[in-house]
Formats: C-alpha cells, sequence, structure tokens
C-alpha cells in the first residue's frame, strides 16, 4: 500500500470530467483502489476543487465535490505547525507558488510515497518526505 498525494489539478481534472485527462485518472483511481493505497490530499485541495463549481453556480457538481472529500476515501492532511514551517522553508528555498508550497508542505510532513500532479514545474522538486512527484503520466498504475 502507498500513500499517493493528489494535487487540486488531478481532481478538477476527474470530477469535473476533463475530456483529455478525466480517462487517465479514473485509471489512476480504480488502480489506487485495487491496490489499496491511500488518497491524500490537504484541506486546500477542497477549496481549490470547489472555487469555479461555486463561481459558476454549478451546485450539483460542487456538492458532489463535498460529498467525494467527505466521503473517508480521501485522508486529509492538516496544515499544522510542522507543515506550516515546512511551508517557510519551501518559499524560501525553492521559487513555488503559496498554494503550491502548502500542498507540498502538507505531503512533505505526513511523509508520502508520491506526490501526483500535472504541474511540470513541480516534477523536479525535491521536497523531504516525498518519495516521488510524478505526472498523470507515471507508469506505476
Amino acid at each position: 500500500m502507498s500513500r499517493v498525494y493528489w494535487d487540486s489539478m488531478v481532481f478538477v481534472y476527474w470530477l469535473e470530467n476533463h475530456p483529455s485527462y478525466a480517462p487517465r485518472v479514473e485509471h489512476i483511481f480504480q488502480s489506487m483502489l485495487a491496490r489499496g493505497d491511500a488518497f491524500c490530499a490537504s484541506y486546500l485541495s477542497i477549496g481549490e476543487v470547489l472555487a469555479r463549481p461555486l463561481k459558476e453556480k454549478q451546485t450539483q457538481l460542487a456538492a458532489r465535490i463535498e460529498q467525494f472529500f467527505d466521503s473517508g476515501l480521501v485522508e486529509m492532511l492538516p496544515f499544522d505547525r510542522k507543515a506550516a514551517s515546512e511551508f517557510a522553508r519551501l518559499r524560501a528555498t525553492i521559487k513555488v507558488t503559496p498554494a503550491d508550497a502548502i500542498h507540498l508542505a502538507c505531503a512533505g510532513t505526513a511523509g508520502v510515497d508520491l506526490f501526483l500532479t500535472h504541474d511540470l514545474g513541480l516534477h523536479k522538486l525535491q521536497v523531504p518526505g516525498i518519495q516521488f512527484i510524478a505526472g498523470l503520466d507515471v507508469n506505476v498504475f
């Protein structure tokens, strides 16, 4: 069993049924379920994933998103004191957005095996506590 952190865009592609990426994310989701992998995300993910549906008044999609995050399938990682210190270190040492630093800090302090993202700029990073950072094309699923 691996602990896999999904960056917000991975959830967006899947939950909003993106025509190019949703099938790949669905495959990853099913593979993770079959392997018994743990899904991880931060509470920031919920806010980022809900923003567009709420802005566009897509109430059914917003409800479906909330229901998924409340289902117990996703281990919600806190932005706690330890993660806040890692956030500061990341912001001080690498060029990364505040949101990405929060995601990486939460994942790193929780010790995830894989940080799954579509952000190519994050693939090259080495973050303490994260074994691998990879994209949707990663060949482990």
